[in-house]
């Protein structure tokens, strides 16, 4: 065990155990330190730029396609070819990198397991560097864990799904690793260390290094992404391609760059995916400033609303024009043990999963794998032994127009909706604060996204002072009496030891001042990691 300590260019705030020592190699050190010396500055004035456009939006401007890149959408190119152990991506399970959970999710009869340092990880320390070792083990087929309660022994099986990771998305640091006395880029932390321990074992396996981008807003940030792709291949001196990546659409400004996304990633870019809650959460947090676009309760913000039924039909016809995989999102549901309940959440599950590949998605999420099964059902019958629906072009669609990425979401915003708001962000925030961050809360695998939901909804009814269905005003003094009475339902819930264990007040103390608060914390998870 060594003390918190200088190493290379670095300065880990932490002390090192010998087996965080062996990820934190001299080599892999030295390829991190030539990406954050190369790349820091650019992320910077990239976050800049952000909130520049921000106060544009906050003065009245609405998002849009762009004038200046009407080229880019107008010619005619492609994307790279698919690479051949990509091309097939019909169902795949997302988690976070907990030993037991990876080895669960690669032995789940799915074809791909997203590994998530982002919105599924509460990005403390030992988890982060945990889940690099992990992912090394699993990549190298000899991943194993043994639970020190159950006794019950996990292992891979033959044939285990494909393997992508997910690093965190631009606006995360990582406060435990500074360079020059800043901390450096949790994406970048994140990939360096990926790259750097599993290039040769995918090598030796006729693969490449497949990653999930998160939380891009414009097309210079995925220009970004390519130049660190083009830097890291050179580095190694491995061919353009080795590679690849898709692309969550998951904030609003970005739905109307896809084209533009695509092309600047173009040689390493295999597909977008509908993050569908984080998108929910930026087209909240985008739009903050604009009273006629508040949304009603989470509950009746499905796909079906006009506004996310336009984004998953435009991301399908502008990635099959350009030869990319559109891929559906999420179904955060989980079995229940009730055969009745859980009969009712599978066709829940089948009638979202029926819709996406009816529109021709070519594969989809789930958070659970008791819920493959039935989307294998629904794969079956839409797409059966093609790997894609790339066919699908949707090339007779009307256009799909700003007004229909825009338009408002009828439904009711109801005191129940906001009590489960409150109880969903409580849980959820109390939770990530103890190194969790992927729970299940009332039926549903919840991650960092819906609790951004959850609370960013009660903070623009607050502000705009929007009425309740019983005609009452959304005002914060009527969110801390709600917030009062439902912290004794989550006690009561929860029971008095886990209560006590985790950190619920610290998590109350958080969720009221960010929600009360006259400026929107832009994420929860930055005051929060301050917290961790």
């Amino acid at each position: 065990m060594t003390s918190a300590t200088q190493l290379h260019n670095f300065q880990f705030t932490q002390p090192l155990t010998t087996q965080q020592e062996a990820i934190l190699t001299p080599d892999a050190l030295d390829f991190l330190s030539a990406l954050v010396e190369e790349f820091s500055e650019p992320r910077e004035q990239l976050l800049a730029a952000r909130l520049k456009q921000q106060e544009r939006y906050d003065a009245g401007e609405l998002p849009n396609f762009s004038e200046q890149t009407e080229s880019v959408r107008l010619s005619e190119w492609s994307v790279a070819p698919i690479p051949k152990d990509l091309q097939k991506r019909h169902l795949e399970i997302t988690g976070p990198v907990d030993r037991k959970m990876i080895i669960n999710a690669l032995n789940a009869d799915v074809d791909v397991f997203m590994a998530d340092f982002e919105d599924a990880q509460s990005p403390t320390w030992d988890g982060i560097i945990q889940g690099q070792i992990n992912l090394r083990d699993a990549n190298l087929g000899t991943i194993s864990h043994s639970d020190p309660v159950s006794g019950k022994h996990y292992a891979l099986k033959p044939n285990p799904a494909m393997l992508i990771a997910r690093v965190r998305g631009l606006h995360l640091p990582e406060k435990h690793v500074l360079f020059k006395g800043r901390a450096i880029s949790g994406a970048l932390f994140d990939f360096a260390l990926y790259f750097f321990h599993n290039l040769n074992v995918r090598q030796n396996n006729n693969s490449g290094v497949y990653y999930y981008i998160p939380k891009l807003q414009h097309h210079t940030e995925a220009a970004w992404w390519s130049n660190v792709f083009h830097f890291t291949e050179q580095y190694f001196g491995v061919k353009t391609g080795t590679i690849r990546c898709t692309v969550l659409i998951e904030t609003l400004p970005a739905v109307f760059q896809m084209h533009e996304i695509l092309h600047a990633l173009k040689e390493h870019i295999v597909g977008l995916n509908c993050g569908r809650w984080d998108y929910i959460f930026s087209y909240i947090k985008t739009l903050k400033r604009h009273p006629d676009r508040v949304l009603p309760d989470r509950q009746v913000v499905t796909m079906e609303q006009p506004f996310l039924s336009a984004y998953s039909r435009l991301l399908i016809q502008t990635c099959h024009q350009r030869g990319a995989l559109a891929m559906g999102g999420m179904a955060a549901l989980i079995p229940a043990k009730d055969p009745q309940e859980n009969s009712k959440i599978l066709e829940k599950v089948r009638a979202d999963k029926e819709l996406e590949f009816r529109n021709g998605h070519d594969g989809t999420w789930i958070a659970h794998p008791g819920l493959a099964s039935t989307v294998r059902d629904v794969v079956a019958k839409y797409i059966g032994d093609y790997p894609n629906q790339l066919h699908v072009l949707r090339a007779d669609d009307a256009p799909i127009t700003q007004a229909d990425l825009l338009e408002p979401s009828q439904g009711e915003r109801t005191e129940a909706g906001m009590r489960t708001n409150i109880r969903v962000a409580l849980q959820y925030i109390a939770a990530w604060l103890d190194g969790k961050g992927c729970v299940p809360i009332y039926g549903l695998m919840e991650d960092a996204a819906t609790a951004e939901i959850s609370r960013t909804s009660i903070w623009q009814w607050i502000q705009h002072e929007k009425t309740l269905s019983d005609g009452r005003v959304v005002t914060k003094d009527l969110f801390r009496q709600l917030l009062r009475e439902e912290s004794d339902v989550v006690a009561e819930h929860v029971g008095p030891e886990r209560w006590q264990q985790e950190p619920f007040a610290q998590a109350i103390e958080l969720l009221e001042t960010i929600t009360t608060a006259d400026e929107l914390t832009e994420f929860l998870t930055l005051p929060g990691y301050e917290l961790l």
